[in-house]
């Protein structure tokens, strides 16, 4: 027998159909993919700017000291670039490399495990996969890119 709204009754929990369905995906994916990249690629500024210029609790730059001045411009620049949304799909790719290799040189070679929680390699491999998805469905639609080609066409 069903119980019938009174003292004490709560209400089974349902999910508007738009929430589980997709179309609420739908409606934000614009939103969430720009604020992905803006954010994701300040983060990577910041490693770079830790390399370069000893910035964000660094010891101190390596700007000179292989690899790491390169993953430095890499990082720094390619993470504005990508935050900006300045060649998004190029850089994006590019340091999505960046990230595979320092994946497998810096923490996977140096631990002997690819298993990051053992080889604390999450941050390069969650960078890699991000990069990796931006490169496939582009910046968004809030990038230099997009108001470039608006300026391009009459």
């Amino acid at each position: 027998m069903a119980r019938r709204a009174g003292p004490g009754y709560t209400a089974p929990i349902t999910f508007r159909g738009d929430l589980v369905s997709g179309k609420f995906g739908e409606k934000y994916y614009a939103l969430t993919l720009n604020a992905l990249r803006i954010v994701a690629g300040l983060l990577f500024m910041t490693h770079g700017g830790g390399k370069l210029f000893g910035w964000f609790g660094a010891q101190g730059p390596m700007a000179g000291i292989w690899p790491f001045g390169v993953a430095g411009v890499l990082e720094f620049f390619g993470g504005l670039a990508i935050a900006l949304g300045l060649f998004t799909r190029y850089v994006a790719f590019a340091v999505a490399g960046e990230m595979a290799v320092a994946y497998f040189w810096m923490h996977s070679a140096k631990n002997h495990s690819l298993l990051p929680w053992v080889n604390h390699g999450e941050v390069p491999a969650l960078y890699c996969f991000i990069w990796l998805f931006i490169w496939a469905s582009g910046g968004g639609s809030k990038t230099v890119d997009a108001w470039l080609a608006t300026r391009r066409t009459p």
